[in-house]
């Protein structure tokens, strides 16, 4: 039985909305890398998303186990995004 190998992984442009979204969590601490991707995915709903949701309400949400406090977390997701040139939803 051959094995095949995983397919590519392809990336975002450094300029989309979903790198930048990724990117804001990079240096969050979490128990696992999957927890930052869940993280991540949480934070790019929230930026594209018209459902009135809150940067709080998502990192909740995530169920992301942070090693940091959910505060903390959010104040180094909008920073990093305010250096990424991110526009933040009105809520």
């Amino acid at each position: 039985m051959a094995t095949k190998p995983p397919p590519e992984v392809k990336q975002y442009p450094e300029d989309s909305i979903e790198a930048k979204a990724y990117k804001s969590v990079e240096e969050i601490p979490t128990r696992e890398p999957n927890d930052r991707n869940r993280l991540g995915f949480h934070v790019w709903r929230w930026l594209t998303e018209k459902n009135n949701t809150t940067l709080d309400e998502q990192i909740k949400v995530s169920g992301a186990r942070l090693l940091i406090s959910e505060e903390e977390a959010k104040q180094q997701i909008l920073t990093k995004l305010k250096e990424l040139n991110v526009t933040l939803p009105q809520s």
